[in-house]
């Protein structure tokens, strides 16, 4: 069965992912590439950081006894890897071989005041400047700047629905002229904003967007939305395609769970990890 249309039109590859002999998934908040196009498939398990080749062969695991709680993934051009732990309170930035090189935040503390960081962080993600950006949404409604050293340079954002405010913001991006993409979830809508927090439009109507992903070779959204939908936009918000959605369903293609990290490989293939289901990372591979 095919999903998508035109050029955007793509076939699910059943069965996808062959983990070790007597591993198990638990929730895949998310999944991301990196530029040798290795899988990172980010769980809730006792293997929280797996990574397969494009067919789907396991390769290595990284993160046991450092990472606790996936959330986030962010791959830089460097293949330097930021995972964004929620209820440890902090983002843990490895290395292309898979050694810790930076932390953000204080793990297994939250912060003691309303809108510092880290209060069960989301997610990260990197400007062209190498400044560093986290949404900080389940225990604060913010977002937070960095230097690349992991300097705290601003925040913004407060409780509410309005222009610039959160009702959980939930995953961050930066598109390629440098605006900042937060998806507000629980408001529906994703927030645009200057690399200085300053508000500039936003997209309403969506299905409690997850997190996004921009295709660096192409001016196309891709957004995973909770309620069991993907859906594909111009960055001028014109859709695309999309599949899915309102209700759960168990055929392949189709979502189960929320899809709740996505990601796009050099070929054009497409990831989607789901939540509230265990333990299920789609792949379509892209045929139009």
């Amino acid at each position: 069965m095919a999903f998508g249309a035109g050029k955007y039109t793509y076939e699910v590859a059943v069965g996808w992912g062959k983990l070790p002999e007597g591993w198990q998934w638990g929730w895949i908040p998310v999944v991301a590439c990196d530029s040798q196009d290795r899988v990172f498939v980010y769980s809730r398990s006792e293997h929280p950081l797996v990574v397969f080749d494009r067919e789907g062969n396991f390769l290595a695991s990284w993160g046991e006894g450092i990472l606790h709680d996936a959330h986030g993934i962010y791959i830089d051009a460097e293949d330097n890897v930021y995972c964004t732990e929620r209820n440890t309170h902090c983002v843990r930035k490895f290395n292309k071989h898979g050694e810790l090189v930076m932390t953000l935040g204080t793990p297994g503390k939250a912060a003691e005041r309303d809108g510092d960081p880290f209060n069960k962080p989301t997610d990260l993600a990197m400007a062209s400047t190498g400044e560093l950006f986290v949404s900080d949404g389940y225990g604060n409604a913010r977002v937070h700047k960095f230097a690349p050293d992991g300097t705290l340079l601003k925040s913004w954002g407060e409780r509410g629905s309005g222009p610039g405010q959160f009702a959980l913001s939930h995953c961050v991006r930066v598109d390629k002229h440098d605006r900042v993409w937060v998806c507000d979830r629980e408001n529906n809508r994703i927030q645009i904003f200057d690399t200085d927090g300053n508000f500039l439009t936003e997209w309403t109507g969506l299905l409690r967007p997850n997190t996004i992903y921009f295709d660096p070779h192409d001016e196309v959204v891709y957004v995973a939305e909770l309620t069991h939908r993907v859906s594909l936009w111009t960055l001028d918000g014109e859709l695309i395609t999309q599949w899915g959605g309102a209700r759960p369903s168990e055929k392949p293609g189709e979502f189960a769970g929320g899809p709740h990290g996505i990601w796009v490989d050099a070929h054009g293939d497409l990831y989607v990890g789901e939540v509230l289901r265990e333990g299920r990372l789609q792949k379509f591979i892209r045929v139009g």
